[in-house]
């Protein structure tokens, strides 16, 4: 498929897909929208209801590795210990890599985020003394988790491209990863994805959105 860069509204570039007139990313802002949505409704507000000197992370979309630089670098100033786990079924190449400027825009080290892509898929390792990270290729139906994340961060494309990513079975995989208490975050705001999620057992709040989205979803699993 087709892809093409697209700066967006913060000055920080996303992968555009023609085909479907979608992207990785906001327009508005990628890494606005990936601090809005991940970093302050995900990981800050995990931490604040469940202090701890520990998290386990899921991504559900690795893609460009933003949200994970970004997660690396709140975990440093936090100084707890973290476990993250990235899926993504169809990794980003290195020559698309190159052409992203977090690092440049965030002013988070350029070799980190190198490392970051440059770490073999299926392999664990020490990224810094808090954050370790696996990459697996995998579809998301595949996960097989139980019991084990503690934030979930769902970053798939959206429903209207991807319908199949966006139901009641991939919540119910989601919610069996989750351990009590485990909260998954996501910038879609649909009806029928909070329904889907509402329907396998999660509490759903609509919270405000990022730049240039009026509202986004948490949803937390019961202790």
């Amino acid at each position: 498929m087709k892809r093409e860069f697209l700066t967006t509204g913060d000055g920080s570039v996303t992968i555009h897909l023609p085909d479907w007139n979608e992207q990785y990313h906001s327009i508005h802002g990628a890494i606005a929208e990936a601090r809005h949505v991940f970093i302050k409704t995900g990981l800050h507000h995990f931490l604040a209801e469940n202090p701890s000197e520990e998290i386990s992370i899921m991504e559900i979309g690795f893609g460009t590795g933003l949200n994970t630089l970004l997660t690396v670098s709140e975990i440093e100033k936090l100084k707890i210990s973290c476990m993250y786990l990235g899926v993504e079924a169809y990794p980003v190449s290195a020559e698309e890599v190159s052409k992203l400027n977090y690092p440049e825009k965030t002013k988070i080290s350029a070799a980190l985020f190198q490392k970051l892509h440059e770490l073999p898929w299926e392999e664990k390792a020490e990224i810094t003394s808090f954050f370790s990270l696996l990459k697996r290729k995998q579809f998301f139906k595949e996960i097989s988790e139980e019991n084990a994340i503690n934030l979930i961060y769902f970053d798939a494309f959206g429903a209207r491209v991807q319908p199949e990513l966006w139901t009641e079975e991939i919540f119910s995989t989601m919610y069996t990863a989750l351990k009590p208490k485990g909260v998954l975050v996501t910038y879609a705001a649909k009806g029928s994805v909070r329904r889907a999620m509402q329907a396998v057992g999660f509490i759903v709040e609509r919270l405000p959105g990022p730049p240039g989205k009026r509202e986004m979803l948490r949803a937390t699993k019961s202790d």
